[in-house]
């Protein structure tokens, strides 16, 4: 099962496409410059991709409606 589930990760962004959008960006940043919203031990996720995500359902990326 993924973490976190689409059901809560919806709760922060209106759309699928915009919720892969912010969180293939995020995963670019953190393989940029491996700067990370949390310590790394936090993280359930190894890859990037999931810690965005994971970012995401935390509220820690600013996400700016249209």
């Amino acid at each position: 099962m993924i973490y976190p589930s689409i059901d809560k990760l919806l709760q922060h962004v209106d759309s699928k496409y915009r919720l892969v959008h912010i969180v293939a960006q995020r995963s670019n940043e953190i393989k940029d410059t491996g700067h990370l919203q949390m310590p790394q031990d936090s993280y359930v996720s190894a890859k990037n991709i999931g810690k965005a995500l994971e970012e995401v359902e935390k509220d820690l990326i600013e996400i700016h409606k249209n």
